[in-house]
C-alpha cells in the first residue's frame, strides 16, 4: 500500500486567495465600468469629464497594460485558489501591466483629479497589494504549496 504525501493547503492561502480575488475583481469591475462609460458608476466614483477625457486619450498600449494588470490579477487569484504554480506568473504579469500604465500616467502627467491625496493613496495601495501578491505566490510556489 502506497502512502501519499499530500500537503494540506494552509489556511492563509484560502484567506489570501479569497481576499485577492475580491480585490482584483473590483479592479476588473472598475475597468469594465470605466470602459463602458457607466454614468452611475463613474459619478459614484467621482470620475469627472476631465478624467474621462484623459482616459479616452490613452494610447492602445496603455489600455492593454491596464487590461493585463486587472485581468492578470483576477486570473492569478483564481489560480492561487486552485493551488497552481502559474499564479505567480500571472501576478507578475499583472504587476507589469500596472507598471506600464503607471509609467504612462507619471510620464505625461495626470489631471488634477488623479493627483488628489485619495487617488495617490489608492495607487500606492494597488502597487503594494500587487507586489505582495507576487511575493506571496512565489513563496508559496517555492515551498511546494502551489503545484
Amino acid at each position: 500500500m502506497e502512502i501519499q504525501n499530500a500537503a494540506a493547503t494552509p489556511r492563509h492561502l484560502w484567506i489570501v486567495g479569497i481576499l485577492s480575488l475580491l480585490w482584483n475583481a473590483f479592479g476588473a469591475y472598475d475597468f469594465l465600468m470605466t470602459n463602458v462609460r457607466d454614468a452611475a458608476y463613474l459619478e459614484q466614483m467621482g470620475v469627472g469629464a476631465e478624467m474621462m477625457q484623459y482616459i479616452d486619450a490613452f494610447p492602445y498600449w496603455v489600455m492593454t497594460a491596464w487590461a493585463i494588470g486587472v485581468w492578470g490579477g483576477v486570473a492569478g487569484s483564481l489560480l492561487l485558489l486552485l493551488r497552481s504554480k502559474y499564479a505567480a506568473y500571472l501576478f507578475s504579469f499583472s504587476l507589469l501591466g500596472l507598471a506600464g500604465s503607471t509609467f504612462y500616467q507619471v510620464g505625461i502627467g495626470s489631471p488634477e483629479e488623479a493627483t488628489e491625496p485619495g487617488m495617490i493613496a489608492m495607487t500606492l495601495a494597488i502597487w503594494a497589494v500587487a507586489a505582495l501578491l507576487v511575493f506571496y505566490s512565489v513563496r508559496m510556489r517555492s515551498q511546494g504549496t502551489l503545484r
